[in-house]
């Protein structure tokens, strides 16, 4: 799960926007999007191309964050539709919400892969009832109904910050994309969001990683009800997968780009395999449901927060899961709930 902050505002926004925007080479340039939650900003990346630029993740819609653009827009002299496009590396709000906004202002088309779109579909198109579904997963595997309500109608906030849905265009792993005047490989990067993409480019050893390696931050991994398969098994093997590149310089979706990237992947793989074994050997010592085991692996981090408390339970159902894919613990239903125990070798 990622760490804890607390909430940041911009109250200077409109004072300096050269706060909130970095210049970085080849003229590019970072712009910090406040969201309201831990995370305290979402990386949207500005690329400079002949008949415009390329917007890389636009960010939350809130009126925060507008605020924010519109002020840099307006240092930069830029108007919106000098947006000529909008990548998205994946589907999550942070990075997805103000694409249709953008597109509206811009008349730019989104692009992003057919699994990340189908993902933002099922959670926030008409009829949708993922709500439902998570709320029956959580209470499979223990979570009492206060927690799962609160949940459920922080949900519901987040149909405003994603809307409107934007037009898209599909692109996919394994293509090469231009971006300011360089091919980039698109390269597929699961476990953290369905359909997510990196993008690496050979000749200046760029790697554009979404929230699939992040500086100082472990991205999160969850369990999405209605999926079959191993997240955290994908998310691991993508990391492996990504090594295999010669990074110079990292752009992430949080924090700052950072140098360094193969050894932040060993860092996240180590993260994990302390993370796995720590869970087996509490199992060894008695059952637990998931929600018996997110409260004890992150219980005075969560605070009330319906937010964090959604991430931890789905992560730690994540690691859950692996752990039984593995043989290395069991589940079963008492009374309707599941349990999870160790293996008896």
């Amino acid at each position: 799960m990622t760490e804890q902050r607390n909430d940041t505002h911009f109250p200077e926004l409109e004072a300096d926007a050269s706060l909130y925007a970095t210049a970085l080479q080849e003229e590019w340039l970072q712009v910090k999007v406040p969201v309201p939650f831990s995370l305290k900003w979402v990386n949207s990346y500005l690329i400079p191309e002949a008949d415009g630029f390329t917007l890389v993740d636009p960010g939350l819609r809130t009126d925060e964050a507008i605020k924010v653009w519109d002020a840099v827009m307006q240092r930069q002299g830029l108007q919106w539709k000098k947006i000529s496009r909008i990548v998205l590396t994946h589907q999550h709000p942070d990075h997805y919400g103000l694409a249709g906004y953008v597109q509206e202002k811009s008349g730019a088309p989104v692009y992003m892969t057919r699994k990340a779109h189908a993902y933002a579909v099922r959670l926030w198109g008409e009829g949708s009832d993922f709500s439902q579904q998570l709320q029956s997963l959580y209470e499979k595997h223990g979570m009492p109904i206060k927690e799962r309500e609160a949940i459920a109608e922080n949900l519901e906030t987040f149909v405003s910050m994603v809307s409107p849905q934007p037009a898209v265009t599909y692109f996919e792993a394994g293509e090469q994309l231009m971006m300011g005047g360089l091919s980039w490989l698109l390269i597929d990067a699961p476990g953290h969001a369905s359909g997510q993409l990196c993008f690496y480019q050979q000749e200046r050893k760029w790697m554009l990683c979404g929230d699939q390696v992040l500086p100082h931050i472990t991205p999160n991994v969850s369990i999405v009800p209605g999926e079959d398969g191993d997240p955290l098994e994908e998310f691991l093997q993508s990391l492996q997968a990504l090594k295999q590149f010669e990074v110079s310089l990292a752009f992430p979706g949080h924090r700052d780009p950072f140098a360094g990237f193969n050894d932040r992947i060993t860092e996240l793989q180590q993260h994990h395999s302390r993370r796995l074994d720590k869970m087996a050997a509490m199992l060894a010592k008695e059952p637990r449901t998931a929600y018996g085991m997110c409260e004890a692996l992150f219980g005075s981090r969560l605070n009330g927060n319906a937010h964090q408390l959604r991430f931890a339970m789905s992560e730690t159902l994540a690691h859950l899961v692996h752990l039984e894919r593995k043989a290395r613990i069991a589940s079963s239903a008492v009374s309707g709930i599941c349990y999870f125990s160790a293996v008896k070798g």
